[in-house]
């Protein structure tokens, strides 16, 4: 790839900007930072995402995290330069969950296998709900998965362009449904109700301000069951048709 920089890569992007990259790719051994402690930043990663998977993202800080380690908080920066890019690391070892696809399938089924991939992710990890899908870290885990994502649909003979715009369909679709599920999942943990009891406490609407009249196709829709449907299903669902789409695509590229 050429790069549009010129000089030395050393001195490319900012200080912070570089201090990150050497974190994600070259990360400081066990015990070379740090006054006497013998710590790792895989172990700092380890604690930070059990803080994050028990109490919420928001609820991470470098001194939780010094706390649960049992170090001062300074020990913490003397590995991780804050909590912005504590998260960014964070990120990059969520997606080293995430497996390559088989090469020997068509590239339909390669990339529904990515976007299961995604979905468990999310569901192991909830609080990357609060990642920038825009954004994510140039980390090596993150861009291998995104590398394997990219070959697979380039198999499709799209060009380039709609090649990239189907990845990140893809991502954006599973990343839009489970967020929505483990908000809703997290709502009714820290309210105490649960999807079916919101609806329950404002059933006076349904008697007053409803009526078939007004919302015909709605009724319609709830006698037939139509909204009996789980957010997993809703998952495969929008899975399937974003790729029956990308199959009409394809075709009409044959002659």
């Amino acid at each position: 790839m050429s790069s549009p920089y010129e000089g030395d890569p050393s001195e490319w992007g900012t200080p912070e900007g570089r201090a990150m990259i050497e974190l994600l790719w070259n990360p400081p051994a066990p015990g070379t930072r740090g006054p006497k402690q013998r710590l790792s930043l895989d172990q700092i990663l380890g604690a930070a995402m059990e803080i994050a998977a028990a109490e919420g993202v928001d609820k991470l800080s470098m001194r939780a995290l010094a706390t649960k380690l049992g170090v001062g908080a300074m020990t913490i920066y003397t590995y991780v330069p804050g909590r912005d890019e504590l998260f960014e690391l964070m990120i990059d070892r969520a997606w080293a969950s995430r497996r390559p696809a088989d090469r020997s399938l068509p590239w339909r089924a390669q990339i529904e296998f990515h976007a299961r991939e995604a979905w468990a992710m999310y569901e192991r990890y909830p609080w990357m709900i609060q990642s920038n899908l825009w954004r994510m870290p140039l980390g090596p885990n993150v861009l291998d998965i995104q590398e394997d994502l990219y070959r697979a649909a380039n198999l499709t003979g799209l060009p380039p362009a709609d090649v990239a715009r189907v990845t990140g369909l893809v991502e954006s679709h599973v990343f839009g449904i489970a967020r929505s599920k483990i908000t809703d999942t997290r709502m009714s943990a820290t309210t105490g109700m649960s999807a079916d009891d919101y609806w329950e406490s404002r059933s006076s609407f349904w008697g007053t301000y409803y009526s078939a009249e007004r919302f015909p196709t709605m009724t319609f829709l709830w006698e037939e069951k139509a909204f009996d449907q789980g957010m997993d299903e809703g998952f495969e669902f929008g899975l399937a048709r974003l790729l029956d789409g990308v199959e009409l695509l394809v075709a009409r590229l044959e002659p």
